[in-house]
């Protein structure tokens, strides 16, 4: 019982505070006798009139012990379910009660935390900015296995419980409240009255203290999963679950089958068991493991800082530059603004500046529509923003950002006019995606102020920062950018200096070995088609027209210019010259620009007829080599990345592979890839490949190196 504290007050109320061992609560092994314990000794309570369960963290329950769920192998399947019921066993008794019990939330209560919460009768949360409610596991690879998915199913019922189940939503307790999951949101210091006030309200009230589901004649709103109306949207559930994870993530899949049975012939408690059934085979998948290690405990990491050099003291951004108002800056002033900080927008000319500052606008006015935000939100924002054509402005600035277009004779150009404007000890940050930062730097007065800052389209929307260490970065300018990159909400990796660094030079190994297949005659259905069926977000093919074949050429030309690129070296030449030819000689820029790969229209896509001067009708090859020489050219590539020094380690590498160039999820990233499918097994197919496709293909020496040492990344 020390996890817990149990006061019974002269009223007969018994509040329950969770203090368990550790920065957070958690289902683990403390939890399980602790709560055992309690549920025995409110059950045998004499004058008992209600029961407060609350939280002495600022967090009131974090879920499952992810630790322990990660060691878990097939042999422990069935302790596993018999530890599951126990738990689903002591949340029934506790909501079987014969006196009212209330959730107090007073911090975020997600996964196995809000479980715990809905086997409650009444849910109160404090109004606390901070806090997030909701059942995040589906991001995890795995599926609330606590009685979740069958609570919230009958609770919301079907359509209203998906996005919280299938999607792993988590909202504020506002947001809570408006949907139904929780009964009321108090100030933090009302939240244990407001609990007791409710007991002694509901007393003698037999309705008040059964829950729905325990209610005779309970009927699940919007209808059962076999009803006209809930059958073919359940059907269409089902296939855009296949659409979107392409069968490789099965968490989703047995989420719905969950819902659909617990809303149809299952009575409750058997619906529990049975989510039980569909739970404890998931935790020993290697989908699931990949994701709790990279998506968990790689992130948590990450966002730590254990990139961030140490002895450093923390700074904070107030006035920021940002030179380039075009597509990457506009967005670079929105999340910045957003999060408070003080921004000058410059341009080439007023219009241009004051059409990037409406980008921000643009954006509000989308959140204030969807209830998100308020008028007066975005006239904070916009007042955080001075657009201008002038350099005065800048003057100050702790930061500066340019965005301005890839060529360095331009960049070179704006480092010139405006690093003097930067407050004493500012640094200067350029956002690029391919050009070296040591390069970038020789024209700076300080090279130790000087950084790499690679933002990812739509900034707005896209998590991820690269932070890019030029050879005289100095320590404590990455760690400001660092701290930057956290104060607008960003995940930070930081990578060495090289060409593309390491997100886009990975990309461009995928989008090159695409575009390779197109031109060695395969048909372009089945490149895009089958790279997408690896589990990456869209197909390669519309990748580049999205990123634009003519921005391609033309960095790649830059690159060639510059002496970074040999074009006799080019491990994709066939793809190149098409890549050219569609671009010079037919016009085929990208979506948007004449189209590319594809031709669009209104409500889809076409593969552009002029393809077929490319197709060889004995040219086809085994689809899984398609999905191969896609993947294993970005993994080889990574790889080759760590074996260099440019990735300074593992769980940045799969961090930014997932966050930023959308490697498939359950692969856990590009790096543990390899630990997944075998070292030994890697090289072998490796070797496959080159013999049949290219010497691009052989695994780098760092391969063989693990390999003898029988050693995994890490």
């Amino acid at each position: 019982m020390s996890a817990f504290t149990y006061e019974k007050d002269t009223s007969g109320i018994v509040t329950v505070t969770m203090d368990m061992d550790g920065p957070v609560n958690a289902v683990n092994d403390t939890f399980l006798p602790a709560m055992g314990d309690t549920v025995a000794r409110l059950e045998a309570e004499e004058g008992l009139r209600g029961v407060i369960i609350t939280s002495a963290k600022d967090t009131f329950f974090a879920g499952g012990d992810l630790k322990a769920i990660l060691e878990l192998t097939e042999e422990d399947v069935p302790a596993l379910f018999d530890t599951v019921q126990e738990t689903k066993g002591m949340f029934r008794r506790l909501e079987k009660l014969p006196v009212p019990v209330v959730a107090a939330i007073n911090g975020s209560a997600l996964g196995g935390g809000f479980e715990l919460c809905l086997g409650c009768n009444y849910r109160i949360a404090s109004d606390n900015p901070k806090t997030k409610i909701g059942l995040p596991e589906v991001g995890l690879g795995l599926l609330p296995g606590a009685g979740g998915v069958v609570r919230m199913t009958y609770l919301l019922g079907l359509q209203a419980a998906m996005p919280f189940l299938l999607e792993g939503r988590q909202v504020s307790p506002a947001k809570a409240l408006e949907a139904g999951l929780i009964h009321k949101v108090v100030p933090a210091d009302d939240l244990l009255s407001e609990a007791r006030a409710w007991i002694e309200s509901v007393q003698g009230d037999e309705a008040a203290i059964t829950q729905p589901w325990d209610t005779k004649g309970y009927r699940i709103p919007g209808g059962t999963s076999n009803s006209p109306k809930m059958l073919p949207m359940i059907s269409g559930a089902s296939a855009m679950l296949v659409q979107k994870t392409k069968g490789l993530m099965p968490a989703p899949q047995r989420i719905l089958d969950i819902m659909a049975e617990a809303a149809g012939r299952l009575d409750f408690d058997t619906a529990l068991r049975y989510e039980t059934r569909r739970f404890v085979g998931l935790p020993i998948l290697p989908e699931t493991k990949n994701m709790i290690s990279t998506l968990f405990f790689g992130l948590n990491k990450v966002n730590g800082g254990a990139s961030r050099p140490e002895g450093v003291p923390k700074g904070t951004v107030k006035k920021l530059g940002v030179i380039g108002a075009g597509m990457m800056g506009q967005g670079i002033a929105y999340v910045a603004a957003n999060a408070g900080i003080e921004v000058v927008l410059k341009d080439m000319s007023m219009e241009a500046a004051e059409r990037g500052k409406a980008y921000s606008a643009g954006l509000m006015d989308k959140a204030i529509s969807r209830g998100r935000k308020t008028e007066a939100d975005k006239d904070a924002l916009l007042g955080r923003i001075t657009a201008t054509d002038q350099k005065e402005p800048l003057k100050g600035c702790d930061l500066i950002i340019e965005a301005v277009f890839e060529r360095i004779d331009l960049k070179d150009q704006v480092l010139e006019e405006h690093e003097e404007l930067l407050a004493e000890g500012g640094i200067w940050a350029s956002n690029t995606s391919t050009l070296p930062i040591t390069r970038l730097a020789t024209k700076s007065r300080a090279q130790g102020s000087f950084v790499g800052m690679h933002f990812f389209s739509p900034v707005d929307k896209m998590p991820l920062l690269e932070l890019i260490v030029g050879e005289n970065t100095s320590d404590e300018t990455l760690a400001r950018a660092f701290d930057f990159a956290r104060q607008i909400r960003k995940t930070p990796i930081v990578v060495n200096d090289s060409m593309g660094f390491y997100t886009s030079r990975t990309i461009g190994t995928k989008l090159g070995e695409a575009a390779q297949m197109v031109a060695e005659g395969i048909d372009p259905q089945i490149v895009d088609n089958a790279s997408r069926a690896t589990g990456l977000p869209v197909g390669m093919l519309t990748l580049q027209d999205e990123v634009k074949l003519r921005l391609t050429n033309e960095v790649y030309k830059t690159q060639v210019a510059m002496g970074l690129t040999d074009p006799a070296a080019d491990p994709n030449p066939e793809g190149r010259a098409m890549m050219f030819e569609m671009v010079d000689e037919h016009g085929r820029n990208g979506k948007g620009m004449g189209g590319g790969y594809f031709d669009y229209f209104d409500g889809g896509k076409a593969v552009w007829p002029g393809l077929e001067k490319w197709r060889k009708a004995d040219a086809e090859i085994p689809v899984q080599d398609v999905k191969d020489r896609i993947i294993f050219r970005a993994v080889i590539e990574s790889l080759k990345c760590l074996e260099e020094g440019v990735l300074r380690n593992v769980t940045d590498a799969n961090i930014g592979s997932i966050m930023g160039i959308g490697a498939p999820v359950q692969t856990g990233g590009y790096i543990q890839f390899v630990n997944t499918y075998g070292l030994d097994r890697f090289i072998a197919r490796c070797d496959e490949l080159a013999e049949r496709y290219g010497d691009r293909f052989k695994a780098p020496n760092i391969a063989y190196e693990y390999a003898e040492k029988q050693a995994t990344f890490v």
